[in-house]
């Protein structure tokens, strides 16, 4: 029986190094979950549909479940964790808290770091376009009106500063 080949990976995730020898087809959700200890990234259909996993990969938006951590091998990662600390979502999670958009709080950490890339992108305060923006990214609680009303609001605000 072939043992699965392993790979030396160096990660920076929330401006950390965090480095291991990684199987080949492990995947970058489970190497933030169970080798970086940070377990705000959510994995659930592991086929990129559901948002859960959502993560930045190099600034943009990425779906950790379908990239695999020695993909991610020399490359800056910031997670639900990182971005929380540094205070980049304080308005999006005092918005989701207010309108009761977190429900379960499955989703939310790929919400909020969705979220976060529509209002660094410049979006607007447009119910439609902030719909299409999430439609990455599955809810099964709240029917997505809180959750496009919160951002919605932080989009006004921004849009108002």
């Amino acid at each position: 029986m072939d043992k699965e080949p392993h790979f030396p990976v160096a990660i920076t995730v929330n401006g950390a190094l965090v480095g291991a020898e990684v199987p080949a087809r492990e995947s970058l959700a489970d190497f933030l979950r169970h080798r970086a200890g940070l377990t705000g990234t959510h994995v659930g259909c592991e086929q990129g549909i559901c948002g859960a996993c959502t993560v930045r990969f190099d600034g943009r938006i990425a779906r950790s479940c379908l990239t695999l951590a020695a993909q991610a091998h020399g490359h800056s990662v910031e997670t639900i964790e990182g971005m929380t600390d540094s205070g980049e979502l304080a308005s999006l999670q005092a918005a989701f808290l207010k309108h009761n958009a977190a429900q379960c709080g499955f989703c939310t950490p790929g919400m909020l770091v969705t979220a976060a890339e529509y209002l660094t992108g410049g979006g607007r305060a447009d119910r439609g376009s902030i719909r299409e923006f999430l439609s990455g990214n599955y809810c099964r609680c709240t029917g997505y009106h809180a959750i496009v009303d919160a951002i919605e609001e932080v989009a006004g605000s921004k849009a108002d500063a």
